[in-house]
């Protein structure tokens, strides 16, 4: 068993407790097909073959209803007290576990705001109301979203850690990589740079390995989350990195910016040091409105009033995300308004969250300045992580 795993079961139940919903029902089937997000922390890495079953109660009450064959790996799990093996259907198994606890409400995964919610497919999801139908559970149905972001939220002191070291990890090949900047090199020679350090050490990037690195050298580099090209450096131009680890199933987010000398230089030109030094403006303004009880909203609004401020356009992304097992973790966003982003600007911080701090700005001729640090909140306010990039890096 996980000692993480161990905690989260454990913490899901405290939450119960702390929302007064009576009991929260994960239900999934063949999850080699695509299982529900929150499986890894409340029941690891196994897999489920037949419609299973997973609920857990206000009461303490823990119950895993699976197809016999899974039954053996549920209970080596030691995360269930209740071990119930079926061979037929789920079906009566689930309602005596119900009728046996008798929620008044029921939290199951689906979400209108929240993907690391919404794992309840809706054909599933029309199985499972079949089975309730007729009985006084049907009308007690409730989205999870709520216990699901609280849950991925809320990180334990032993998920902290594991962020921890994924971020130096990420801080060593990052070393290792700018002391190979060099003009003529193209981005994609630096990203398989990266990617050897990564192979080394037996990781996985945090996203998708074309993707991770990003790699963008000068004003002519593709933006957003294309993958790097054949551009090559060259004097002049900023270099912005945006790149991650996947170690020990936690994940780092982190942004780094060069710039390289022109011959006689001994400085960054104004424009690239003033575009530096207000983006990191930014993120120390977002970091220092960061506490407990602090909407998304409000963090993001901090960080886009200076890069505006400074005359520069305001980013069309959102300042931060959540990031724990996932590089973007669900849960709130430390972002604007926007419709794309529904509720989840306007969900408070709390201790224990994980946040990814990225304002950035494109300074004409030289190219892109964006600084990603990785953010936790505590009691007063919000600690990095690792050490935040102070100054413009020049090579």
């Amino acid at each position: 068993m996980s000692e993480i795993n161990r905690e989260k079961v454990l913490q899901a139940i405290d939450i119960l407790q702390e929302m007064e919903v009576d009991a929260w029902l994960t239900f999934v089937r063949e999850t080699s097909a695509g299982g529900d997000p929150v499986l890894p922390l409340i029941y690891g890495e196994h897999g489920l073959t037949w419609q299973s079953a997973l609920l857990l109660t206000r009461s303490g009450g823990r119950v895993a209803i699976v197809g016999r064959g899974d039954a053996v790996t549920a209970e080596r799990t030691g995360l269930f007290a209740d071990v119930i093996a079926y061979d037929q259907s789920v079906r009566p198994d689930l309602l005596a576990a119900l009728e046996r606890f008798d929620p008044k409400q029921l939290a199951i995964n689906y979400s209108a705001n929240d993907v690391f919610a919404d794992g309840l497919g809706h054909g599933l999801y029309q199985v499972l109301a079949g089975y309730l139908e007729e009985t006084r559970f049907a009308g007690r149905l409730v989205s999870a979203e709520a216990i699901i972001g609280a849950l991925r939220g809320r990180k334990t002191a032993a998920e902290v850690e594991r962020i921890r070291a994924a971020i130096e990890t990420t801080r060593q090949i990052y070393d290792a990589t700018v002391e190979t900047l060099r003009p003529g090199l193209t981005e994609r020679e630096i990203a398989r740079f990266m990617h050897d350090q990564l192979d080394a050490r037996g990781l996985q990037p945090a996203w998708d390995r074309e993707g991770c690195p990003l790699v963008n050298s000068g004003p002519d580099s593709s933006g957003g989350h294309a993958g790097p090209t054949d551009l090559r450096v060259e004097p002049g131009h900023i270099v912005h990195f945006d790149f991650g680890v996947e170690q020990d199933d936690y994940c780092s987010d982190i942004q780094r910016v060069v710039y390289m000398l022109r011959p006689g230089e001994t400085a960054a030109p104004e424009p690239v040091q003033r575009g530096f030094d207000t983006v990191l403006r930014a993120v120390d303004a977002a970091v220092a409105a960061m506490r407990p009880g602090a909407t998304g909203v409000e963090i993001d609004a901090a960080a886009r009033q200076v890069i505006v401020d400074a005359g520069y356009p305001a980013y069309p992304y959102a300042t931060g995300h959540h990031m724990g097992r996932n590089v973007h973790d669900g849960g709130g966003v430390l972002g604007p308004a926007w419709e794309r982003y529904g509720q989840t600007p306007f969900r408070p911080l709390e201790a224990g969250h994980v946040y990814t701090v990225e304002p950035g700005l494109a300074v004409p001729g030289y190219g892109y300045v964006g600084l990603e640090e990785d953010v936790l909140v505590t009691g007063d306010g919000a600690e990095y992580l690792g050490d935040p990039q102070r100054a413009l890096v020049l090579r």
